[in-house]
């Protein structure tokens, strides 16, 4: 796997496919292959994909400091530096999504074009304390019981049904171990406001809620949407994990959305 120093850490990441460079921003606590890895097949005829890991996530170091929304993007610009010649296509989720947002406010000539999912503004939401702190507190409690839970609100209702107790089953064994980057990226879930910087990003971006999210509810998405002048917006019916629970949907979205060429003159 390759690697780059920045930002006082060794920053992991993959690279797959030709063309213009298609950049996976990954989502609190895990890895972006671990994410996004099943996805890539989707583009890798039209862009070279590339999965990085931000501190706190797979084998990249650890910065020695607390974490900041900043200094993730400054990993992540890093990365997509390295693997490609930019500018590039940026595509966040969840956390993933913040920092994404962060590094197309601040490095505006690196993005070509911006997808955001199930992203949010700011922390000053008291559903949003409430979650992150309940995540928190059953973490230091009783890990089992937290891998429960967080199967139970990161996928919709309708989700689990269907796939029956095998499959659920399925998905406890198989979530990730907490580590120590899980906790620090919880801990900035709690802190990441980036009000100040959307209005700052110009690159043609694509907002996507997800209605039944019981994570990042749709009105933070569509407030995050509301704050990007010139944004576009849509919205799948799914939980929050909607890489796995409405993948196809969702690589249709971004495949019509990267590959439009005439998306900058339509955003302008």
């Amino acid at each position: 796997m390759p690697t780059i120093s920045a930002c006082g850490t060794s920053i992991n990441y993959t690279a797959a496919g030709q063309g213009p460079g298609l950049v996976f921003v990954a989502g609190t606590g895990v890895p972006a292959q671990m994410n996004f890895g099943h996805l890539v097949g989707a583009f890798t005829d039209h862009h070279t994909v590339v999965l990085p890991d931000y501190a706190g996530s797979g084998e990249t170091t650890d910065a020695g400091t607390p974490l900041t929304v900043e200094l993730l993007a400054g990993q992540i610009a890093a990365a997509a530096d390295a693997a490609v010649e930019g500018p590039v296509d940026l595509v966040g989720f969840s956390l993933g999504a913040v920092v994404a947002a962060t590094v197309a406010a601040t490095r505006p000539e690196l993005v070509r074009r911006l997808v955001l999912i199930a992203g949010w503004p700011d922390p000053d939401d008291a559903r949003h304390k409430l979650a992150i702190d309940l995540w928190q507190r059953l973490e230091r409690t009783d890990h089992d019981l937290f891998n429960r839970f967080l199967q139970l609100s990161c996928f919709s209702p309708a989700f689990l049904t269907t796939i029956g107790e095998q499959g659920v089953g399925q998905l406890v064994a198989g979530a990730p171990p907490i580590t120590p980057g899980m906790r620090q990226h919880m801990e900035l879930d709690l802190r990441a406001d980036i009000r100040e910087l959307l209005p700052k990003i110009t690159a043609p971006t694509l907002v996507v809620g997800l209605t039944r999210d019981q994570v990042i509810p749709v009105e933070r998405t569509r407030l995050l949407h509301e704050s990007i002048p010139g944004s576009r917006y849509a919205e799948i019916d799914s939980g929050h994990l909607v890489v796995f629970e409405r993948a196809e949907e969702l690589v249709g979205i971004l495949q019509g959305f990267v590959l439009d060429d005439g998306v900058h003159d339509e955003a302008a």
